[in-house]
């Protein structure tokens, strides 16, 4: 097992810092900015993911992001064209262990969704307490709309979620989500304004740590089981499924590539 400095700075897009109660605050980030989402974070979350589960100092993880945004950008026009077999297999290899390896976290989480979230939601909303700021926008806009089949586990997780006709529409059609429809549809437990969000990530938290170790762990474990029941059945097959239909797509002119 590696230690908290052995593992707080390995990771370009994640700041970890730890408090005397083990609550750890996760900030996602690129060069210390708001988090640009692409494959450097799609390769490195699932490594974070792994050494902060296997971390037992971990007691109570607070995720957010930088700046007036969570993640983003919408992806260019470019990504609409096939992908080289390469990067798709990293796709494919990244992809099974992003949210199997967050779901593995046995600390509780929560999520401070400090603005627009529009790729990757669903790694926030698998959090146990959700907050969001007032002008966060859920929106999951790096898959079908951009020319991939949403099958990396979005599929599995926001049917869950949301139900699954409210999650096929979302999916499919690139919805986006005010806080406070998020709100009313339970994808998020608290709507904050922005300058109010941490304070209140905080006071969850130091509540949480009052608890013992083992409840903390295994009142988690309870809680994603059928999360963590979801993705592994399903995951690498729906994967396999978005990068087959990379095989299909046209390929990008010689002026897109360029």
């Amino acid at each position: 097992m590696r230690s908290f400095d052995d593992y707080r700075n390995s990771y370009k897009t994640l700041t970890m810092e730890r408090d005397g109660d083990g609550i750890l605050l996760l900030t996602a980030h690129t060069e210390g900015g708001p988090l640009r989402w692409g494959a450097l974070p799609h390769e490195e979350w699932p490594h974070a993911f792994h050494d902060i589960a296997m971390d037992r100092a971990n007691r109570v993880i607070i995720l957010t992001g930088t700046g007036d945004e969570f993640s983003g950008p919408r992806p260019p026009a470019s990504t609409r064209y096939a992908r080289p077999v390469a990067d798709m297999d990293r796709i494919v290899f990244d992809g099974r262990h992003l949210l199997a390896n967050l779901l593995e976290i046995q600390a509780p989480i929560i999520s401070a969704i400090n603005g627009p979230c529009l790729r990757h939601s669903e790694i926030p909303l698998l959090s146990d307490i959700v907050l969001a700021s007032d002008d966060t926008v859920i929106e999951d806009a790096g898959h079908f709309d951009s020319g991939l089949v949403p099958g990396d586990g979005v599929n599995l997780i926001y049917p869950m979620l949301m139900g699954h006709n409210r999650a096929r529409y979302f999916l499919m059609t690139s919805q986006q989500l005010s806080a406070q429809e998020a709100l009313d549809w339970g994808l998020v437990n608290e709507v904050h304004p922005r300058a109010e969000l941490m304070d209140r990530a905080w006071d969850w938290a130091r509540k949480l740590a009052r608890h013992n170790d083992m409840h903390l762990r295994n009142t988690r474990q309870i809680m994603t089981l059928e999360f963590r029941k979801k993705v592994q059945e399903h995951l690498t097959q729906t994967l396999l499924l978005e990068a087959m239909a990379n095989l299909g797509r046209d390929r990008a002119p010689e002026t897109a590539r360029s």
